[in-house]
């Protein structure tokens, strides 16, 4: 049929437009029925109840609409200022960079690794324990004008390690690598480094002689390892960038020859949109950097799947949670992935969990097809709103930054390390209160949970800023429970006191053993009780020293005050409920929101020196 002729598609034409006081509205309604709103709240106000607000203090609504989107420009695919992409043709069609870690010191091992890497769909190595003496050894097998080689000597001398990757056999002007110097981020790992000059030496013969391979690295994984936000992440990286760009331009490249020495490495984490706008953010940034320096440049970006996230216990949560970091550096134009093994926070990674790291990007570049679509974000309203919502919150941080001297300034006045420290303040509360739910740690525990066990590798570089990893404090006392049970047979064990039929108390009760389990204490339940006899008889039977009431509110109205009497005469050494309320006797409760770490904490001091028996 010709075009002419086609006849008028309107979609939902017979529905009525909805708007947004209509939508209000309904809003509204379901949460005065849900009483999270009074029923005589303002109009609105429901909606504002579901409105929550970042580390960095932007607020992220339920609703976005045209209106929201930003002023801003955001060009085109390989134009200034870069939001869409560094590049015209982006990752399309082949995919992005897969860079595979390894962190392995025994060169043969490594060898081995990176040779099953390389054959199995990986496309460039990051080197992060190889000596500049084991460095020809473990690259043996590797064809250094196909895959890139990036080096990352820690705390070890990057220079070294540069000087041996150049020094290998082949023809420098297909050599492809970056060379890692970062003394900027060794300041802020170690709390030392070399001046950051020290990188233009090597820089200018890279430029003059190896037209394919980078020379610095502007690494801000040790701002988001020390707990800080998305923003002071982004404002770190463009501080440490335009360190590096002063240096070099000083030595006498133009800003394209010293932009195209550099890539920058960000993390992704789980929260999909976030990281999404981060990398956005990330190119609008260093675009607005460079072009005050003369000639907008692209920003070459590397995203890791972040170490912050993950868990060594229940670690094949792990692979979901590098699937949705891994999906949202695809999705937000990073030239390069690197998507952690499952079992990194736990020790060396195995052949198989490095195989799962790899394919894990493989299906989505192959099957997922994400890299078909240049910035598939593109146009959310939302998208859009936090992309410029952080791009200038991180340009506030990094003008602190700057106006205390710099990135090197900074660190060394402890001007990063207060304000990460003011962030990661928040994230511990949020994970102790569980408002921050850790999957298999924190929320939905299996106690029964056989401890997957690696070899260990070599301690991190420290000294700098600190690193932290939210479920470490519940691993913690999961690490206790288990060398309770391997000493005394039996873990610290807590006893429901669950009052009235099973109705009335499961609930409370699968509330209370969620809580516990996730600190490594298990639970003996009463089952379905009719007085405080029942509750006390269970009670002597079960072993355990402390005990918590599970049950309605008006059953504890009822029989809570006849079984906490009946408790304590029981040899009850510590009584919590189950909800809120004010009852004599009790020592504590447990309810949504509160200090579990810190429930945990004080039931493992109530059980030390308990003698339990299995």
């Amino acid at each position: 049929m010709p075009e002419a002729e086609l006849p008028d598609l309107t979609l939902a034409a017979e529905f009525p437009t909805p708007t947004a006081a209509e939508w209000t509205a309904l809003v509204d309604g379901v949460l005065r029925k849900a009483r999270r709103i009074p029923d005589d709240a303002p109009a609105g106000a429901g909606v504002e109840k579901l409105v929550r607000t970042g580390p960095d203090g932007i607020a992220v609504r339920p609703l976005y609409t045209a209106a929201d989107a930003p002023a801003v420009a955001t060009g085109v695919p390989g134009g200034a200022p870069f939001v869409r992409g560094g590049s015209a043709t982006g990752p399309v069609p082949a995919g992005w960079d897969v860079r595979q870690r390894h962190d392995e010191p025994d060169a043969d091992a490594a060898r081995a690794a990176v040779t099953a890497d390389l054959e199995n769909g990986v496309t460039s190595i990051w080197l992060a324990a190889t000596t500049p003496a084991d460095l020809p050894h473990v690259l043996g097998d590797v064809l250094l004008d196909l895959a890139p080689v990036v080096l990352d000597a820690g705390p070890g001398d990057q220079a070294a390690l540069a000087e041996a990757f150049l020094a290998l056999p082949g023809e420098p002007a297909g050599r492809l690598g970056t060379l890692g110097l970062d003394p900027v981020g060794a300041r802020a790992r170690t709390g030392s480094s070399p001046a950051v000059d020290s990188v233009v030496e090597l820089a200018l013969r890279v430029a003059d002689g190896f037209p394919r391979v980078r020379a610095v690295v502007v690494d801000a994984l040790p701002v988001h390892t020390a707990g800080g936000s998305d923003a002071q992440e982004l404002g770190f990286a463009l501080a440490a960038g335009v360190e590096y760009l002063r240096v070099l331009t000083a030595a006498g490249l133009d800003v394209a020859a010293a932009n195209r020495l550099c890539e920058f490495r960000l993390a992704a984490t789980a929260e999909q949109f976030p990281t999404i706008a981060k990398l956005r953010a990330a190119r609008r940034l260093w675009s607005r950097a460079t072009q005050a320096c003369g000639s907008a440049e692209p920003a070459f970006v590397h995203a890791v799947s972040s170490p912050t996230m993950l868990t060594r216990r229940d670690p094949y949560v792990n692979l979901l949670r590098g699937t949705l970091a891994g999906f949202a550096a695809g999705v937000g134009g990073a030239d390069a992935v690197t998507v952690a093994p499952f079992d990194a926070a736990i020790g060396a990674s195995e052949a198989f969990s490095r195989r799962i790291a790899r394919n894990t990007q493989a299906l989505l570049v192959e099957e997922s097809h994400l890299a078909r679509v240049l910035d598939p974000a593109g146009g959310s309203w939302y998208v859009e709103s936090l992309t410029d919502e952080l791009a200038r919150a991180a340009w506030a941080f990094f003008q602190e930054i700057e106006s205390a001297g710099g990135a090197v300034a900074a660190l060394d006045a402890g001007l990063v390390a207060e304000r990460t420290a003011a962030v990661r303040a928040g994230r511990e509360r949020a994970v102790a209160t569980r408002r921050t739910a850790l999957t298999g740690v924190s929320e939905f525990p299996d106690l029964a949970e056989q401890p997957v066990e690696r070899r260990p590798l070599p301690d991190a570089p420290s000294g700098g800023l600190p690193v932290y990893r939210p479920a470490q404090a519940f691993e913690a006392f999961r690490d206790r429970s288990d060398a309770l049970l391997a000493e005394r047979g039996a873990r610290p064990r807590a006893f429901l006191a669950t009052l009235g039929p099973l109705a009335a108390y499961t609930a409370r009760a699968g509330f209370t053993r969620n809580l516990l389990a996730a600190g490594g204490i298990e639970t003996v339940e009463a089952g379905p009780t009719e007085t405080a006899e029942d509750v006390r008889a269970a009670f002597a039977a079960s072993g355990a020293g402390v005990a918590v009431l599970c049950s309605t509110d008006a059953l504890y109205a009822e029989r809570a005050a006849d079984t906490v009497a009946a408790l304590r005469e029981a040899g009850a050494t510590r009584i919590l409920l189950a909800g809120r309320g004010e009852f004599d006797g009790v020592d504590g409760q447990l309810h949504a929101g509160c200090d579990a770490l810190a429930v945990v904490a004080g039931l493992h001091e109530s059980v030390a020196g308990q003698e339990v028996s299995p």
